[in-house]
């Protein structure tokens, strides 16, 4: 199934695919099937993707979401605020994974080798179980650069490498949370040519929170750099959308999104509307592939979307909360 899943070329390989897993997890998650059974939904009666039951994110947080009865390799945890429940995806096959953003990466950026990745993930580097981490980590190995790594609150060590690298003509990779790129530009100044700088989203209650354009403003400005590029993703997906700049966010091959009616979770709104987004992410195979999030948006006609705030009664995550 990982072949047939990281090679789909079409919508209509999509949607085979999409439905076949659908089958297969009906079958074989037990969480997932009792909540299809709620809504009296059975494979028989689907034939299109927009049919599929949508899990709601927060079984994450109460239920071991699985599909597989193989041995758990993982378990990525989500960060929560102090005190709230956080989300947890089991993982039986890390190479779901590995092949979902090795894979998207190369689609959207080239070849990881051309870069050296420098990450600025202070809160994520402080707990465990991040899958963020678990992927930049890698995405470090694989540039194959020793001047890659991460940093924690070595922000002049940091500014001083960037510089050098920028000027000497390498193509660098910034990711970091919003809050610590806000204070490695308050406290340096930059001129970049040849950097790529992408947030993750957040401020984990280090700071206010901001409006998206204020903050890509505030970065571009301080970076002197034309766009902030963004990385969504979460801790109960296996795959990540990116944006190259004004929050349009691109998905990799075997990635959808949809929104649905706020009212009426199981309405499927047309492009162009703002909605609850519905994410198909394929390589969740062994946990569910079919996720409503607390995330609210828009998607366009050519399949891009934008993330344009939350549900107001959700959980504060580190993943793009920023409303435009």
């Amino acid at each position: 199934m990982q072949k047939k899943i990281f090679n789909i070329q079409t919508q209509e390989e999509f949607t085979a695919v999409a439905l076949e897993i659908f089958k297969h997890q009906f079958n074989n998650n037990k969480v997932y099937r009792s909540f299809c059974d709620l809504l009296y939904i059975h494979p028989s009666d689907v034939t299109k993707i927009e049919q599929i039951p949508f899990l709601p994110i927060q079984f994450f947080k109460t239920r071991e979401v699985l599909s597989s009865k193989e041995k758990i390799a993982e378990i990525f945890t989500s960060s929560g605020t102090t005190g709230s429940i956080t989300s947890k995806h089991l993982v039986t096959d890390i190479n779901y994974y590995k092949e979902s953003y090795l894979k998207g990466f190369a689609h959207f950026y080239g070849n990881i080798e051309d870069y050296v990745v420098l990450a600025l993930l202070p809160n994520y580097l402080e707990r465990k179980g991040s899958s963020l981490v678990f992927m930049v980590d890698d995405l470090i190995a694989k540039s194959k650069n020793s001047e890659s790594g991460f940093y924690l609150n070595n922000l002049d060590e940091l500014a001083k490498k960037l510089i050098n690298l920028d000027k000497n003509g390498q193509k660098v990779l910034l990711i970091g949370v919003s809050f610590a790129l806000l204070d490695l530009i308050e406290k340096h100044q930059f001129n970049l040519k040849n950097t790529i700088v992408m947030e993750t989203g957040g401020m984990k209650g280090r700071r206010k929170e901001l409006i998206r354009n204020e903050l890509h403003q505030l970065l571009k400005s301080g970076f002197k750099v034309d766009e902030i590029h963004s990385e969504y993703g979460m801790t109960e997906l296996l795959s990540q959308a990116y944006s190259k700049g004004n929050g349009i966010f691109e998905t990799p091959n075997w990635m959808q999104i949809l929104t649905r009616d706020t009212e009426d979770a199981l309405t499927i709104l047309d492009k162009e509307k703002t909605g609850g987004i519905n994410v198909i992410d394929l390589a969740n195979y062994n946990s569910c592939s079919f996720i409503a999030t607390q995330d609210l948006g828009k998607v366009h006609k050519n399949g891009t979307f934008e993330i344009i705030g939350r549900f107001d009664n959700s959980d504060i995550r580190g993943c793009n909360l920023m409303m435009l």
